[in-house]
Order: structure tokens, then sequence, then C-alpha cells
């Protein structure tokens, strides 16, 4: 029996032995290219005989009928390389994701909200790095959920392992409300929980050129993209003994059907050009072609896509910045590109009439798919209406991005001007914000610092009500 396959790639992060070993058993099983999923994980292309990948037991495989088992999501791949949290290093991702041992049964995203290469909300479980050291906010938006809720805590690094699975352990309780979660996580597991001083702050990047041999510091790092997203296996294995050679120890697949190889010593610059020349490997595709969200082994869509991409650069039009989607009917939950191309569900046809495909075009507020907060553009237009209308909403991102742009700086003087009173820990300097309260220790929001009980203790250190300093936060 066939079935088709992908392989779970934990943070779609994987040594060169282990893509190795992955192109061995692709090519064993009468493959000659291998694909990369929208959750970094890798796909087979083709059905496979189930019986044969038994006997490569290093493979985590998940039948495509199967969707018991889910990929995690990580923004490893961008640190380094991209802005990036400050103690959010490429060492600390690969100690986290470690932790994570057990078969996921829920989508999981650990990310930094400084990077726009890997989306924060995609999974079910959100963990999204903050700026106090080794702590994350956690937004949830379980399977039956409409939307993303965050949790009244961050949460330490090393405990997002025992959350996640507390998380799964109490699906069956069918929690609704995010306050109910927080509660059953809080009886079943000890954590060291840090409370919520103020909102998430997700800054506005331009979608990165992600291509090409490019330099950070003493290192170079390579982006590889290819149009049909079917990677050749020799040029996979050659590449991964090349890897070896030169002492890279990780390879990173990215959520856009590519991958990047960080760590090329300099000297080896030369090497690693005459590598890509001698298998015709082009890194120099357009911003038009590195910005797209495809189904993975979708002819159709890649179609589409390349008939709307000829058409922007025969106008020559710039997407500096923005995303594109295609996608089918409801498959709203998931979306995280700028721009969304919703191909319709057919009617039931007639006999002896033939129904032209329709399509709806959706664009994130502001442009920016981290809102999460989508506005119908147009619905039910044909093909041929489609680059006209694209060119149409990428006029009103460059119009809107200098209007943003404004509104920024006058918030920005804004904040300057406005300041709010806290109230920080003298030992290991944890605020406490009236507007938050302290969810840890059932402290309601809009809770006054005077009107806590003389028992309170810091959260994090358990320093005394004492210990704390009113100061003043400059918003």
């Amino acid at each position: 029996m066939k079935e088709s396959c992908r392989l779970l790639i934990n943070g779609g992060v994987l040594s060169p032995g282990e893509l190795k070993y992955i192109c061995e058993a692709a090519e064993s099983l009468g493959l000659d290219s291998i694909s990369f999923g929208s959750r970094q994980d890798i796909i087979f292309p083709e059905p496979v005989a189930i019986e044969k990948l038994k006997t490569f037991d290093k493979l985590q495989m998940v039948v495509s009928n199967n969707n018991r088992s889910e990929n995690m999501v990580s923004s490893y791949v961008s640190s380094d390389i991209f802005p990036s949290t400050s103690w959010l290093t490429g060492d600390r991702y690969l100690y986290i994701l470690e932790q994570f041992k057990h078969e996921l049964k829920l989508r999981v995203n650990i990310t930094d909200p400084k990077q726009r290469l890997v989306p924060l909300f995609t999974g079910h479980i959100n963990f999204i790095a903050s700026e106090h050291e080794d702590y994350w906010y956690l937004y949830i938006r379980l399977p039956d959920w409409k939307k993303t809720v965050m949790y009244p805590a961050l949460i330490y690094s090393w405990d997002l392992d025992k959350v996640e699975l507390a998380i799964e352990n109490m699906l069956q309780e069918e929690p609704e409300t995010v306050e109910m979660i927080f509660d059953l996580v809080s009886d079943a597991i000890d954590t060291n929980n840090r409370t919520v001083d103020k909102p998430l702050e997700v800054p506005f990047y331009p979608f990165p050129y992600y291509e090409g041999m490019n330099r950070i510091g003493d290192k170079y790092w390579l982006g590889l993209y290819w149009r049909n997203n079917r990677y050749d296996v020799s040029f996979l294995k050659a590449m991964c003994e090349l890897c070896a050679e030169n002492k890279i120890g990780k390879i990173s697949i990215t959520p856009w059907k590519s991958f990047i190889v960080k760590g090329i010593p300099l000297q080896s610059k030369l090497q690693w050009e005459k590598f890509l020349g001698k298998f015709g490997i082009n890194v120099r595709h357009s911003m038009l072609e590195l910005n797209w969200h495809l189904p993975v082994n979708d002819t159709e869509a890649l179609s589409l896509k390349k008939y709307l991409v000829t058409n922007f650069d025969q106008n020559d039009i710039s997407t500096y910045g923005l995303t594109f989607g295609l996608t089918n009917y409801a498959s709203s939950a998931y979306y995280f590109t700028s721009v969304v191309i919703e191909k319709n569900k057919q009617p039931e046809a007639l006999s002896g009439f033939v129904i032209r495909d329709t399509y709806n075009l959706l664009y994130a507020k502001n442009f920016d798919p981290n809102t999460r907060d989508y506005i119908m553009h147009v619905q039910d237009v044909d093909k041929v209406e489609l680059p006209g209308l694209l060119m149409e909403l990428s006029q009103l991102y460059f119009e809107q991005l200098g209007t943003e742009r404004e509104e920024t700086i006058v918030k920005q003087v804004k904040k300057e001007n406005s300041e709010e009173n806290v109230y920080q820990c003298k030992d290991c300097l944890t605020i406490y914000n009236e507007v938050y309260g302290d969810i840890t220790q059932n402290i309601a929001p809009n809770t006054t610092f005077e009107s806590l009980p003389d028992t309170y203790e810091c959260s994090l250190c358990e320093a005394p009500k004492s210990s704390f300093e009113k100061k003043v936060l400059v918003k």
C-alpha cells in the first residue's frame, strides 16, 4: 500500500547527517526529490510504500490521513541573520527545542516577535519571546476556538514543554476560556511563571529577502529556493557532505518551501559558489517569487502563481515587504500572509455548463499578518481580474505604509509625554503593574498596589511587598 507521507522536523532544524539520511531513504523508495512544508516539515512528493518506510526507524513519519501528530515551528532559522530579541540566540533555541520529547498533538510555534520570516500565530500553542530573558508570552487558539487569546502569565523557557503537555492532557475536558486553562495548568504542574507587566509589541518589518549568499560578521549564510519545491536528493546529499566538511552543524527549513544554511566560513565562500555552479543552482530569484505561500504539490496553485508573478514582472510592479498566499475556501485559520487569494468552492455544475473558477481577495489590517485581522477586498472575481486587483492592493500598501509611519511617529511623541506608575522589586526587578494585576497569585487586573495584602510576595523571587519601590514607567 502506498501513502503520501511527511516527516516531522522539530522546529525546522536538522543536522546535515539527518538530512542525508532522509535523502537516502527517499532514494531507496524510488524518489529523486523531496519537498518542504509550510510548517517546516519535509514531504515526500510521491506516495511511497509504507512497509519499506518502516525500515528507516529514525524517521518521525506521519501518513497523510493521520492528523494526530503535529510539527513544531520555530524561528531558529532567522536567529543571527535577521532582527532578533537580544537573549534569544541560536543556542538558546536548540536547548529549548530539545525539551520537547513527546509526540505533539497540537501545533506549537516558538518564535521571536522581532523577525518576519516565521509566522507568530499559526499554532494552537504560540510561545513568543518577551523582553525578559527566558520568559515567553503564550497565545492559545485550540482547534475549536475562533480567536487567539493571551495566557495571563509569562512562561519560563524550561517550562514550555511541561505547559504544552499539560494543555494537551486537558483537551478532553474541552476548556472554553484561557482562565480555565490557567487554573488547570496551575493545578497540574509547578511552573516558574512571571507576571505580564506589559502587552506584547510586535514591530513591523518588511518581509526579508532570504535567498543567496549573504555575509553576517565573519560568516556567510546561504538561502536556497526552488520554484517547484522539488529539491533534488543527489544535490542535497552532496550539500550535506560539504556542510560536514565545513563543520556546519545545522540546516534550517523555512515556512516558505526553502531552507537556509548558516555558518559558512569566509574562506569557503568560493568553494560553495563553485559547488552551486556545478549543480546549476540559481540563487537570485526576485522578491516577486520568494514572497508566496502555496499548498504543497499543488500544480494548479503553482500555475496561478506563475501567471500572477509574470503579470507583476511585465508591469514592473514592486511588492517589497508584502507576502501573498494562495488557498482554498475555509482555510482562513491558517492565513499568515499580507494578501490572500482565496479560491471559492465550485457550485454544483449543471449538465452541459462549464463553470469558471472565482476568487476572493483579502488583505491583513495594515498589511501585517501578525494582526490576525483580515479585510475582504473583493469577492467572486475571475482569474483574469486578479493581476490588476493585486496591483491595486500593492499600491494601497505603499500608500498606507507612509501613513502608518506618520501615525507611528505621532504615537511615539505621545508616549514620550505619557507616564504610568508601577512597582518594581528591588531584588530581581520584576514589575507589578496595577493594570495587569498578578494572575500567578490570584490578584485581579486593576488592583492597586496599596490594596495588595501585606503577605503579597514577588512572583519571581518571593521578596516581600516591602521590597517593591514605586517607579514611573515612561510610555
